[in-house]
């Protein structure tokens, strides 16, 4: 009799019975007042029918597509799965819930039904954490144990979300249970350990199948050097690599493009490019994953010329060339100053149908500023706007800048009137710009009110900014101004440039502040920053001119403990010296660092006759050339020695 009433069990409550509600509260009343009429009618009644054990559901009714990569498509789900996936993805009582539906219903999940749900419920909201929960709440059933596909879909799951504490517990759990390893088990966790950088896990599956004497495929491969790659074990994926060249399962067009983003991640592009023509070695024609990253590498390495070369080779080809890669071509070409190249890739661009972007249209009109055609990247600009693409505030700060540069600042502020009315966000260029060009006009009073407007509008004061501001001032004699600004830039906690104390020290000795200029180069020291050939020739200049040669030299020499090399440092101070008309102290310096062996005296003897002939002093210029001068010798007594430079003033 027993027999008889649990075979139709299921099929009633799955034809009868409602779907229960999500809140768990109605589930505790409905539960509990089924409980106390069971017993009242217990009370009542002499006799109780014992209640049937719970019943396992399965998902499907032929469950043969739980693992297949072909599933059956006359298979629905089972009405039970669409009730546990509602309680997954509304309730917060996920497991109280799960419970009291169960109990209610004389069910249990077993693990094809789990293993199930695990692998069709990625779409709910929060389900690494749903999941999670659904998982150890299932293995808490009575005489439940979870199968193989549970671990690797939950491991799966907790990969895309990166919760590593989680799927190591997971794993360590997997490892103890030793079932036997199946090929699309294989594949899917070499493919997550992979993508989660889990190389030991990884390395833990890979043996578990040639134990188990599973074949891997090439999609195992392909799976297992892509993890090794993203986990920048570019030499275990290369022997990988070599026993597929010389086993039966042989790379594709994926292996390669795997090993070639291994190599251009580690910076080793040489050895990516061998590879990209062993490819064609092997008769595999490269797709454009092949191209773009290569390209992508190309461009990042600034090597333009031969990132150039494959876009020509995608064309001849005839590989489909996505717009990133037209991005890249066309900004490679503008860096190297090739602007009509790059305009002529965009022809080619918009011809294929492709689309392109603002930051193409920005770069394109940057180097046509930057080669001096400010009409040709006007037009650019025109015709960006023209096909309704909306500059934003890098283009309009492209724009800005070059006009500036090129004396148009009646446009620069026009179209700066034009951002602030059509609220596009004004960014930190724009005002340097604009305050570097009023400052070279001489219009210190605008410069300094739009200085003050940064902050009213929110946008925050670089260094680009204060140096603008901060050489306006200098060159203008208002050098105590711009110490001021110096100071407010450390208060504001503001980078100080190599340039800031540059301008600074230029405009100290040009006001014969001697003593100050060499304070402000003893702070920049003191900070740690670098000085630059034109940082010393702003000091050497000053120095020479004031008549302190040797001081000039003395930080020289303190400069090269340090690491600083300045390798123009003496040229630039002969010219300097030359050019007003010091004759003197020129060959005395120029002696100096012969004698000392700084430099090679045939070069000093060059760079002296350059500096006296741009100097003006072709006479002087032409003797030193036709002397003996630091490459003959004289012979006193029994003594050889070296034709001084200065005997060029003394003879």
């Amino acid at each position: 009799m027993r027999k008889a009433l649990l075979k139709p069990l299921s099929s009633a409550i799955a034809k009868f019975l409602k779907p229960p509600k999500p809140n768990s509260n109605s589930f505790k009343r409905e539960y509990s007042s089924s409980s106390s009429s069971s017993s009242s009618s217990s009370s009542s009644s002499s006799f109780t029918a014992p209640l049937p054990p719970p019943e396992w559901v399965q998902p499907l009714n032929d469950l043969s597509d739980l693992i297949s990569n072909d599933p059956k498509s006359d298979l629905k789900p089972s009405p039970w799965v669409p009730k546990i996936l509602h309680f997954l993805q509304t309730t917060t009582t996920l497991e109280q819930d799960l419970t009291l539906f169960c109990k209610k219903y004389f069910i249990k999940l077993p693990p094809t039904f789990v293993a199930y749900i695990l692998k069709k419920s990625d779409h709910l909201p929060n389900w690494p954490e749903s999941a999670f929960r659904f998982f150890n709440w299932a293995s808490n059933q009575k005489g439940y144990s979870h199968n193989l596909e549970c671990y690797v879909f939950l491991i799966e799951i907790l990969c895309s979300d990166s919760q590593f504490d989680r799927i190591k517990l997971v794993f360590n759990e997997l490892q103890s249970k030793g079932f036997l390893m199946n090929s699309y088990a294989a594949n899917s966790l070499i493919r997550s350990f992979g993508n989660g950088g889990m190389v030991e896990e990884l390395l833990w599956v890979w043996r578990r199948m040639n134990e188990n004497g599973v074949d891997p495929s090439l999609y195992t491969y392909n799976f297992l050097v892509n993890g090794l790659v993203s986990s920048n074990f570019i030499e275990s994926a290369e022997r990988v690599f070599e026993v597929m060249e010389n086993g039966k399962v042989k790379p594709d067009v994926v292996t390669y493009n795997t090993m070639i983003k291994g190599y251009c991640n580690s910076g080793n592009l040489k050895r990516a490019v061998v590879k990209f023509h062993d490819m064609e070695v092997k008769n595999l024609e490269p797709d454009k994953i092949t191209f773009l990253t290569l390209m992508q590498a190309c461009y990042s390495d600034e090597d333009y010329p031969f990132c150039l070369r494959l876009y020509n080779e995608m064309r001849d080809k005839g590989v489909k060339i996505p717009p990133h890669a037209y991005s890249l071509v066309i900004g490679g070409l503008c860096k190297e100053g090739k602007s009509t190249e790059g305009y002529t890739v965009l022809e080619n661009m918009v011809a294929n149908g492709c689309v392109p972007n603002v930051a193409i249209y920005t770069a394109l009109i940057d180097a046509y500023a930057k080669s001096g055609d400010l009409d040709t990247a006007m037009r650019v600009f025109e015709r960006m706007r023209n096909e309704r693409f909306e500059p934003d505030e890098v283009t309009y700060g492209v724009v800005v800048n070059s006009l500036c540069k090129n004396g148009r600042l009646e446009e620069a502020m026009q179209w700066f009137d034009y951002c602030k009315l059509n609220n596009v966000a004004i960014n930190a260029v724009i005002y340097s710009s604009l305050i570097d060009g009023l400052g070279k006009a001489k219009r210190l009073e605008e410069a300094e009110e739009l200085f003050e407007d940064m902050v009213k509008n929110g946008c925050t004061r670089d260094s680009y900014c204060y140096n603008a501001l901060i050489d306006a001032l200098a060159k203008n004699g208002k050098i105590d101004e711009a110490l001021a600004l110096f100071k407010q830039m450390e208060d504001e906690d503001c980078d100080q440039t190599v340039y800031t104390f540059t301008i600074l020290i230029n405009g100290l000795f040009k006001e014969h502040r001697n003593e100050e200029a060499l304070k402000v180069w003893d702070v920049m020291i003191d900070k740690g920053i670098t000085p630059t050939a034109a940082c010393f020739r702003a000091l050497s200049t000053g120095l020479c001119l004031s008549g302190k040669v040797g001081r000039a030299c003395k930080i020289l020499d303190e400069l090269a403990p340090m690491g600083f090399v300045l390798e123009t440092a003496f040229e630039d101070m002969l010219n300097v010296l030359c050019k007003a008309g010091r004759i003197t102290e020129a060959c005395k310096l120029a002696d100096g660092v012969i004698d000392r062996g700084r430099e090679i005296p045939g070069r000093v003897r060059t760079v002296m006759i350059n500096a006296l002939r741009k100097a003006g002093n072709a006479d002087l210029a032409m003797k030193l050339m036709h002397s003996k001068i630091a490459i003959g010798y004289d012979r006193v007594r029994s003594v050889k020695k070296r034709v001084k430079f200065r005997n060029l003033v003394e003879s």
